[in-house]
């Protein structure tokens, strides 16, 4: 079977491979992909589904940490779909902040603000570096940290009885019955949140970042390639190739996008980011994104960013574990470009 469908994917012509050798012809490309991309995301049935609904906010609880301040709040981003989320503020600033935004990846959510609720989670924060959304605050952003839909409380009532770690697959089957996906209802929450951070917290709209490891990664890629307002993208453990890692290797059921490979392979959907600054991170021993496949894939990547005479918006950290998150070289690539944005 594994050789039909390789055989199969090779023989797929995509109709948006990158091709562009001017930046007129990005633009267009990347016009005409973006459109594509958005209805096989389902983002265009959510927005007509949503057209007479307004998100709410309301905050819940808030915690001094020290050097900043935790609150948790909940967004009714659908009129059913009541969505938690974290924010954390750090103190004594009163200049507009950067915003991080730090989707989770196949963890529970509060790992990501440094919360551990057993041994396992002590060891993903100190080991794997998932605290992202405290390392994040501490470097002076304004961090939300969203549970992506089908974790935390968001899961089937049956799944969070039977403690089980998401409800992905009943969100795959229940999205694609209405023209939807589950990535595209996670990117849809992003730019929820983005417009609420925009609109209501002191934010400068100019330097909003988005991080996330894995399962979070994924989030981070494709909210990036359908908004533009995120202005850096950080995405660990994820960025590879649709068919030598999501088609070959066993993944979670919310990694499918149907009919993908007929438009677009990863980095061509990676390439609607460019020219704005992009940072993949991959584990050199990580078993399910082999390395040969990211690398070929960031080569990829590369053509496009070279059209816009800014390829070094566009980098490629190799750590030298597996499937975990390298902290300093998404701080330090997120500051390095954040810095040279003038006010």
């Amino acid at each position: 079977m594994y050789n039909h469908y390789n055989h199969t994917y090779n023989a797929i012509k995509r109709k948006y491979e990158f091709c562009a050798k001017n930046n007129l012809e990005l633009i267009n490309w990347q016009n005409s992909l973006k459109k594509s991309l958005s209805k096989l995301l389902g983002l265009e049935n959510i927005k007509f589904d949503l057209n007479n609904h307004e998100p709410s906010f309301e905050m819940h609880k808030s915690d001094d940490m020290g050097d900043y301040i935790r609150e948790e709040w909940k967004m009714l981003t659908e009129p059913s779909v009541l969505l938690p989320f974290y924010v954390l503020r750090p103190k004594g600033q009163n200049n507009k902040l950067p915003l991080a935004l730090t989707p989770h990846g196949h963890n529970h959510p509060h790992v990501y603000v440094g919360i551990a609720n057993n041994p396992e989670e002590e060891k993903q924060i100190i080991e794997d570096e998932f605290d992202i959304a405290c390392q994040t605050v501490k470097e002076g952003y304004l961090t939300i940290a969203p549970t992506t839909r089908a974790f935390g409380k968001t899961r089937t009532t049956i799944d969070q009885k039977n403690k089980q770690l998401s409800s992905c697959r009943s969100l795959l089957m229940q999205t694609l019955l209405i023209g939807r996906t589950p990535i595209g209802e996670r990117v849809w929450d992003i730019s929820r949140l983005i417009d609420w951070a925009i609109n209501n917290q002191n934010i400068d709209s100019k330097r909003i970042a988005i991080v996330g490891n894995s399962g979070g990664a994924t989030v981070a890629l494709h909210a990036a390639a359908c908004d533009n307002r995120i202005s850096a993208v950080v995405a660990s453990c994820y960025f590879c190739t649709y068919k030598g890692s999501i088609g070959s290797i066993y993944h979670c059921d919310c990694n499918y996008i149907p009919n993908i490979l007929r438009i677009a392979e990863m980095y061509e959907i990676a390439g609607l980011i460019a020219p704005r600054p992009f940072l993949a991170i991959a584990g050199k021993k990580d078993m399910i994104f082999p390395i040969d496949q990211v690398q070929y894939a960031f080569n990829k990547l590369q053509e496009v960013y070279n059209v816009t005479n800014l390829s070094n918006n566009c980098k490629l950290h190799i750590g030298e574990g597996g499937h975990r998150h390298y902290k300093s070289a998404a701080l330090n690539f997120i500051e390095k470009h954040f810095s040279s944005i003038e006010n």
